[in-house]
């Protein structure tokens, strides 16, 4: 049987990270034979303005939000048959009820194909401009509560993203989430990912870490172990050279494990890719 790449967490030059266009992006991944191809550009209501300075601000400013859709939607329907081209967005989770109601409205408006609810920071900042001074336990657990606490956003959303970001940033010479340590919280994650029927998303962005994934392998074994099923695969590519990256490694790790497919959202219909 023949086997699909897939890629569901990629961003273009509508985030302020991204570097290449939705269509060279699209193109690329054209070229690459990926039957399912995301793009999940960055929607920042969590950050909050009035913390940055002029330069922060431009430095973190995505692009227009009509335009994303109107521009996606179209790239969607020029590759019509040749790449299943799934129009997402990536909502950055926040306690703050003005941002939740941000999401959902926009939510309801564009109607994004699928949703990916990530943590990337606490107080209105990404942890990318965090200065750390508490020990590892006490900010690990704060993380951990933050993204329980996501998981009951009021606002659809089909995928949780990267588990683990915070380590990306910390200073800690141990940066892992250990299941020894903090195993109860971990679990408490996992079990309502899995009991309100949510993707777990494997991210190959690991940019300096030892683990390669996040979650890191023990995390996502966890996971299986609990009864989960529904994975996700996302590079987090911001430019074509990072598409995919590590698809081959991770299937390969993820059939290991003992899952036997990725699930790939799309307008509320959850479709089984074989790994």
């Amino acid at each position: 049987m023949e086997k699909f790449l897939v890629d569901l967490h990629t961003h273009t030059t509508f985030s302020h990270d991204g570097r290449d266009s939705a269509e060279k992006m699209v193109s690329e991944a054209q070229k690459r034979g990926i039957a399912f191809y995301g793009v999940s550009d960055h929607f920042d209501y969590d950050y909050d303005v009035s913390l940055m300075d002029e330069a922060e601000y431009k430095a973190t400013k995505n692009g227009d939000v009509d335009e994303y859709f109107h521009a996606l939607r179209h790239v969607q329907e020029d590759y019509a048959g040749v790449v299943n081209v799934i129009v997402g967005a990536e909502f950055g989770y926040s306690d703050d009820e003005n941002v939740k109601r941000q999401y959902m409205e926009t939510y309801e408006k564009y109607r994004p194909d699928y949703v990916i609810n990530s943590v990337h920071g606490m107080g209105g900042r990404d942890f990318a401009r965090f200065t750390f001074t508490q020990e590892k336990k006490e900010v690990y657990g704060k993380y951990l509560r933050l993204v329980r606490r996501s998981l009951d956003a009021p606002y659809p959303y089909d995928i949780v993203g990267h588990i683990g970001y915070i380590a990306r940033y910390v200073p800690y010479e141990d940066r892992t989430f250990s299941l020894e340590e903090f195993g109860a919280e971990i679990d408490d994650v996992l079990q309502t990912i899995i009991r309100k029927g949510k993707i777990l998303e494997v991210n190959t962005a690991n940019k300096n870490l030892e683990n390669k994934t996040l979650p890191a392998w023990h995390i996502v074994k966890r996971y299986y172990e609990l009864g989960g099923r529904k994975v996700s695969f996302g590079s987090d590519a911001h430019f074509v050279e990072r598409i995919a990256d590590k698809w081959e490694e991770t299937s390969a790790k993820l059939k290991e494990i003992g899952f036997t497919h990725i699930t790939v959202p799309c307008r509320g219909e959850h479709i089984k890719v074989e790994l």
